[in-house]
């Protein structure tokens, strides 16, 4: 059994979520720089069973391809040639953002803390990986 790992792409940070090895609980994993992502993937995938990849899809309000779409299947590409062994998802990623940001001003963090994109971009990741678990039980 392996892990299902929650990517939430943009084009300076990528957030990261990665599921328990039973596959239940979704959690943040880290932040890395888009140039970076690739090669913490393939590193990751040796280290850990992958059993898929979820990479968020981000479309408005009328179901369609939002602009920051171009973005994402390039990296998409670049992906499944790195990583053909692994099953990639696409998971609708609509709101994760404002969730993310409502989730740490609910959460009683500094200022500071609440401006930390990085962390957003995490807990987006792990939104994109708990709709996905919660959709495929």
């Amino acid at each position: 059994m392996g892990r299902i790992l929650a990517i939430d792409y943009g084009r300076k940070r990528v957030g990261i979520a990665v599921t328990d090895e039973l596959k239940m609980i979704a959690n943040a994993l880290t932040t890395v720089h888009a140039d970076e992502v690739i090669g913490f993937l393939k590193k990751y995938s040796s280290e850990e069973n992958l059993e898929c990849i979820v990479v968020g899809e981000p479309k408005n309000m009328k179901y369609e391809a939002s602009e920051a779409e171009k973005y994402i299947i390039p990296f998409l590409k670049k992906l499944k040639k790195e990583l053909p062994e692994i099953n990639i998802v696409r998971m609708d990623e609509r709101f994760t953002s404002k969730i993310a940001s409502q989730t740490v001003l609910e959460a009683g963090l500094k200022k500071k803390d609440r401006q930390n994109k990085a962390l957003l971009d995490s807990i987006s990741a792990t939104l994109i990986l708990q709709s996905y678990l919660e959709m495929v039980k």
